[in-house]
């Protein structure tokens, strides 16, 4: 748990990350905020939103982090109370650019000076646009894997090749279900915001932000396209190699079965016709079976069955 104030000229920055009850006390005692509101903050990552209140705006975002180890993607969840003098941020440590831009404003006097002498749209934006940046280089470890995969696949591995593409099809879900909100509750936070402060100045620059959440989706799509394809191909390979394998078994098994009987024949303890015993008759046999494999070999091979 981590509770800080930082108090600038005109805007008060509350950085809680890992909150308790405490924390969550002063929100609503002190802050006078919405107990469901505040709720929210303890509940597991949920859906984006922004809800418009009486003296603030309640924003929920939720944000992809990459695990290098598992290479698998989950979510992170960052609650925002807007007023037009104070900026509250509820976060669970886990976003490193979050954590690192906080850090650097109750540290540095000049990041203060920069982001808590105006109103709350300066640092707003600064936030969304470092942590909408953080999830490109995120989509260049999508592209990486897909691209190894495609290159295993035709290398003959595609059977090792299952789990990695189930793996990034996952990835590429649940990234698509953090990001699919996005633009729209930057529009509403640009409709909404001009009751609390003033973001005439920054409306371009949080147009741009509707921008890069519109190209990290588009990514996401192709990304989504190329992996599907991948799979079906992967199948169709995988498929391929076990109809050779079973076309291979039943040719075996054809040719095996004439000679197990021919041999089951001559086998048997009674006199057989035309067959004299002779110190040859045993190679006779065995050049019998031999020659009827290469023929039914040859036969498979003029029919192209092998």
């Amino acid at each position: 748990m981590y509770f800080h104030e930082t108090k600038g000229k005109n805007l008060t920055l509350i950085n809680i990350n890992k909150p308790g009850e405490k924390e969550l006390d002063y929100l609503e005692k002190e802050c006078k905020f919405y107990p469901l509101d505040v709720k929210d903050c303890l509940l597991p990552p949920q859906r984006t939103k922004i809800v418009e209140r009486a003296d603030y705006l309640f924003m929920v975002l939720i944000f992809p982090i990459y695990d290098h180890q598992t290479k698998e993607i989950f979510s992170s969840e960052v609650d925002f109370f807007i007023q037009k003098d104070l900026l509250v941020i509820v976060h669970n440590n886990e976003l490193t650019p979050l954590i690192d831009l906080l850090k650097s404003i109750e540290n540095n006097k000049d990041s203060q000076e920069e982001y808590l002498s105006g109103n709350p749209a300066t640092l707003l934006y600064e936030i969304l646009n470092s942590l909408l940046f953080y999830c490109f280089p995120i989509l260049n470890h999508i592209s990486i894997d897909i691209d190894n995969i495609e290159k295993r696949i035709f290398a003959g591995h595609e059977r090792k090749m299952v789990g990695e593409i189930l793996n990034v099809k996952q990835n590429i879900v649940n990234f698509r279900k953090v990001m699919q909100a996005h633009k729209t509750v930057i529009r509403k936070l640009i409709i909404k915001a001009p009751q609390f402060f003033s973001i005439i100045k920054l409306n371009i620059y949080f147009n741009n932000l509707i921008e890069y959440t519109k190209e990290i989706w588009d990514s996401l799509e192709n990304y989504k396209e190329s992996i599907n394809a991948l799979h079906a191909t992967n199948e169709t390979l995988i498929s391929f190699r076990l109809n050779e394998i079973m076309k291979l078994l039943t040719i075996i098994s054809v040719v095996i079965f004439p000679i197990t009987l021919m041999a089951a024949i001559f086998g048997m303890n009674v006199k057989m016709p035309f067959v004299e015993e002779s110190s040859y008759s045993f190679w006779l046999i065995m050049f019998l079976m031999l020659s009827l494999s290469v023929s039914m070999l040859g036969y498979f091979k003029i029919k192209k069955w092998m």
